[in-house]
């Protein structure tokens, strides 16, 4: 592993101990933000740590001086095919939980102790996976297996959790109540999480807060008001050592995973990176890496109709350039189809293939004869 590499995974590391402790300390001031915080900094030191050892680059390309944020980290890992080590819940997951730490960084949040520890939990539980199986280096190696577990008690599922913290949301509304202000901090957790899974990095204003009050007044309940929240579950993992837990999207609910832009669709919004970096191959990169000439290779790709599916290419137009552009998805599409046929028997083969008929030119005489035919039909 590359020296960069490792010293982020050790920062990481650090972020997620201080996680782990500020969750587990006996007092309450200032607990909920310091946990949030270091989560959400250990995972973007981590992810930045398995983009350089898989020789990526975390280098913003306008300001050499300055390393990417989390947002574009977690969809570089997500969808470039060389670095990518997420799946889909796992970026539902990171996204809620940078939404939970912005909120809490920039403004104030409250999150119950239920909600509070899924996260936890769960951010364990993905960052063992990820230094295990992309770095090599099982999390046990650094801290005592006593620390991964964060408690030894495991919610039945997140709809509870949102059900008992909705319930006393609504008290802290109801007639005679002065708790507007607590309703709103309480409110915005759930919020931020909805506003997350619908791809949106705003911040909630309280005038929206104000409208989620008023439809919890007309008897709304908080899964016909936070649609993408409602579709969040957790999936106990009992493999291994200690607790391991997964926040998942609900696979019975009527809310997928769809291209963006999709017209009238509930969505749980996973963005990629930029086209470019998603797209990130032109012709003569697949060639070299698939070690196929170039002309046979556009002629297979023509052939198996590559450039009809969207998740494999795109035409991409920069100024009054365009640019016929390939992505990572592609590329092991590719070789997984030129492991199944013989490309030079095929490109042989078509090379054998009979002439089409030449075309019958059209003299005057023929189009007056056929005019004509024509009057002589119509008549």
């Amino acid at each position: 592993m590359r020296r960069e590499a490792r010293t982020l995974r050790s920062k990481a590391i650090d972020s997620l101990v201080l996680a782990v402790d500020h969750f587990n300390r006996a007092w309450d001031r200032g607990r909920v933000e310091a946990v949030l915080i270091m989560l959400d900094r250990a995972f973007e030191l981590l992810l930045k740590a398995i983009i350089i050892h898989r020789d990526g680059s975390v280098r913003d390309p306008n300001k050499d001086d300055i390393t990417i944020g989390f947002d574009l980290c977690l969809r570089k890992c997500l969808s470039e095919a060389s670095v990518a080590c997420l799946t889909e819940d796992d970026v539902v997951a990171l996204q809620s939980l940078n939404a939970l730490r912005d909120a809490a960084q920039h403004y104030m949040i409250e999150v119950c102790e239920d909600q509070l520890y899924v996260y936890a939990q769960a951010s364990v539980t993905l960052f063992q996976r990820l230094t295990s199986q992309v770095l090599g280096l099982p999390l046990q190696r650094e801290l005592p297996t006593r620390i991964l577990p964060v408690c030894a008690k495991v919610p039945r599922d997140l709809a509870s959790v949102f059900d008992l913290e909705f319930c006393e949301i609504k008290r802290m509304v109801g007639p005679r109540s002065r708790r507007r202000l607590d309703a709103r901090a309480r409110l915005r957790s759930l919020a931020v999480l909805q506003s997350s899974l619908e791809g949106q990095k705003s911040q909630v204003s309280d005038a929206e807060l104000d409208k989620v009050i008023a439809r919890i007044k007309r008897g709304e309940d908080w899964r016909a008001i936070f649609k993408g929240v409602a579709t969040l579950t957790i999936d106990p993992d009992a493999d291994g050592p200690g607790l391991r837990i997964r926040i998942t999207r609900n696979q019975g609910e009527a809310v997928t995973i769809v291209p963006e832009g999709t017209p009238g669709a509930t969505v749980i919004a996973v963005r990629k990176v930029n086209e470019l970096d998603f797209y990130n191959l032109g012709l003569r990169d697949l060639s070299k890496r698939l070690r196929v000439n170039e002309t046979k290779l556009l002629w297979l790709i023509q052939r198996e109709g590559i450039q009809r599916n969207p998740e494999f290419y795109k035409l991409i137009k920069i100024g009054r350039t365009v640019h016929k552009r390939y992505s990572g998805k592609c590329l092991e599409e590719l070789s997984g189809k030129l492991a199944q046929i013989d490309l030079q028997g095929l490109w042989a083969s078509r090379k054998q293939s009979p002439p089409s008929p030449p075309r019958q030119r059209r003299t005057v005489q023929a189009l007056m004869d056929r005019a004509i035919q024509k009057r002589v039909e119509r008549s």
